[in-house]
C-alpha cells in the first residue's frame, strides 16, 4: 500500500499520553455504567411493591412486580455483560491481543498481502466478539427470557440463527470491508471520503434489500389477512397520505412472545410488518393507534432527520479515521505497533473499537433528541385516532413486555430513546380530543 511508513518506534510521548486517556476513559465508562445500572436495580426494587398511581386501575400488582424483577434480571446480566466487554477491550488493545492476532496473521498469509492480514484480523476480532457473547446471549434467552415467558426459541433455532448470522455477516460485511482497504489503496489521502460514499450506497441498498430478502432467512412475511383490521389500517394509510407496498405479518413467535411492528423502504415500496404477537395482543383501536405512531415518524420527517444525522456523524468518524491513520501514536497507544507501519485497516478497527467507550458519555445527549420525536410522534398519532387508544396501546405494550414503570431517571437518560411511560401517559391524558374529521371507525 502506499500508505505505509516505516516501522514505528514504539511508546512515544504522545503514544503513552493517549494510553493514559483511554484508560481513564475505560474507567470512567466502565465505573459509570455500573453505577447506573445499581441505581436502576435498587430504584426499580425499591418501587417494585405499589403500582404507580397512573397506571393503578389498568396494570395489577402482580403484573407490576414482574416487569420489576425482569427488568432487574436483564440489568443484573447488562451489567456482567459491561464489565466483560471493558476486559475483552483491554485484552485487544493494551494487552496485545491485536498486535498478536497482527504477527499470527503474517504466518498465515504472505507478510506482504497487507489487505488479506487486515481483513483477517476485522474477522478474528469480530469472531472474537461473537464467542464472548455466546454464553451471555444463551443466558438472557434461555434463563431470563425463560424464565418469564418470552422465549419461544428451541436450541436448534438458536444455533441455525446464529450460523445464519455469521454466514450473513462474513458474506456481507467481508466484501465491504475488503472494497474499503481497497480504497485506501487506491485514493490516497482521501480515501475516508470515497469510504464515506460507498457506505452511504451500501446502507440505503440494505435498507431495501434486507427486508425483501434477507430477512426472509430468519422469517415469514405473510399479507395481512383482508378483514376489518387491514381495512382500519389502510384507512389510516389513506388519511396519513402514507404511500406503503403493503402490510405484512411477521411469525415473531416463533422466537418470542414480545410484540413489535415497523416499517422499512422507500416510496410504493414501502411496507408495514406487524409481529403476529402483536396483532394477538392489542385490540385493533390499539394496534391502529401504534401505527399512527410510526407514522408519524414518517409524516414529521423524522427518519430522514435521523439519516441525515447518522450519515454525518460517519463522515466526521471517517475524517478523523482518516487522521488518526497517519499518526503513529494512536497506534502505539492502543497497543499496536505494527513492523509494517501505518496501517489505516488497523487504524479502522481501533477506532470502532474504541469510540463508544468516548460515546457513552453522550448518552442524555442522543437519548434527548430522541424522546423528543417519540412525543412529537405521540402528539401526531392522537391527531389521527385517539389519546386513548394510544394510552391503552401503551399501556398494554408496558404490560405484555413486562417493562418498568418506575425506572432510575438518571439510568433512564442515558439509556432509554423513549420517554419514561409515566410521562408519556400524562401527556397524552392532557391531549385534547381528537379531530371528528379523522376519527377512526369503529
Amino acid at each position: 500500500m502506499p500508505n505505509v511508513q516505516p516501522a514505528l518506534s514504539p511508546w512515544p510521548a504522545g503514544a503513552l499520553l493517549w494510553t493514559l486517556a483511554f484508560a481513564l476513559a475505560l474507567v470512567a465508562s466502565t465505573l459509570l455504567q455500573a453505577w447506573l445500572a445499581s441505581r436502576q436495580i435498587r430504584h426499580v426494587a425499591r418501587h417494585r411493591g405499589a403500582v404507580p398511581a397512573d397506571f393503578a386501575q389498568r396494570v395489577a400488582l402482580s403484573e407490576h412486580e414482574r416487569a420489576a424483577a425482569y427488568t432487574i434480571e436483564r440489568t443484573r446480566l447488562a451489567l456482567l455483560d459491561g464489565w466483560i466487554a471493558s476486559a475483552v477491550l483491554l485484552g485487544l488493545t493494551l494487552l496485545g491481543g491485536i498486535q498478536s492476532l497482527w504477527e499470527l496473521s503474517a504466518q498465515l498469509l504472505p507478510s506482504d498481502a497487507l489487505l488479506a492480514r487486515q481483513c483477517f484480523v476485522l474477522v478474528a476480532v469480530a469472531l472474537v466478539g461473537g464467542i464472548v457473547e455466546l454464553p451471555l446471549d444463551a443466558w438472557r434467552r434461555f434463563h431470563i427470557e425463560e424464565r418469564f415467558g418470552f422465549n419461544r426459541l428451541t436450541v436448534r433455532l438458536w444455533i441455525v440463527d446464529g450460523l445464519r448470522h455469521l454466514l450473513l455477516s462474513l458474506g456481507l460485511g467481508l466484501p465491504l470491508a475488503a472494497l474499503v482497504l481497497s480504497l485506501i489503496e487506491w485514493s490516497g489521502p482521501l480515501w475516508w471520503l470515497w469510504a464515506w460514499l460507498v457506505w452511504i450506497t451500501f446502507s440505503f441498498a440494505m435498507m431495501i434489500l434486507f427486508p425483501i430478502f434477507f430477512a426472509r432467512l430468519f422469517n415469514r412475511f405473510e399479507p395481512l389477512p383482508p378483514g376489518p383490521l387491514r381495512e382500519r389500517l389502510e384507512q389510516l394509510l389513506e388519511r396519513c397520505g402514507f404511500p406503503c407496498g403493503g402490510l405484512f405479518v411477521m411469525d415473531g413467535s416463533r422466537r418470542s412472545a414480545h410484540g413489535n411492528a415497523y416499517f422499512t423502504g422507500f416510496g410504493k415500496a414501502r411496507r408495514i410488518v406487524l409481529f403476529d404477537t402483536l396483532i394477538e395482543q392489542l385490540d385493533p383501536a390499539a394496534l391502529e393507534a401504534v401505527l399512527a405512531h410510526e407514522i408519524g415518524h414518517f409524516r414529521l420527517r423524522h427518519i430522514p432527520q435521523r439519516l441525515v444525522l447518522l450519515q454525518a456523524m460517519s463522515l466526521a468518524a471517517l475524517a478523523l479515521i482518516g487522521w488518526l491513520a497517519t499518526q503513529g501514536w494512536f497506534y502505539q497507544g492502543l497497543g499496536v505497533v505494527p513492523a509494517e507501519g501505518l496501517l489505516p485497516g488497523l487504524a479502522l478497527l481501533l477506532f470502532l473499537l474504541v469510540s463508544p467507550i468516548f460515546n457513552s458519555f453522550l448518552g442524555p445527549i442522543l437519548a434527548r433528541l430522541s424522546r423528543q420525536q417519540e412525543f412529537e410522534a405521540d402528539a401526531y398519532a392522537v391527531k389521527m385516532t385517539s389519546a386513548q387508544a394510544l394510552s391503552a396501546a401503551l399501556v398494554a405494550l408496558y404490560r405484555n413486555n413486562a417493562s418498568t414503570l418506575t425506572p432510575d431517571p438518571l439510568h433512564s437518560a442515558f439509556h432509554d430513546s423513549h420517554p419514561p411511560a409515566s410521562l408519556r401517559i400524562r401527556q397524552l391524558a392532557g391531549a385534547p380530543a381528537h379531530n371528528a374529521t379523522v376519527a377512526v371507525n369503529p
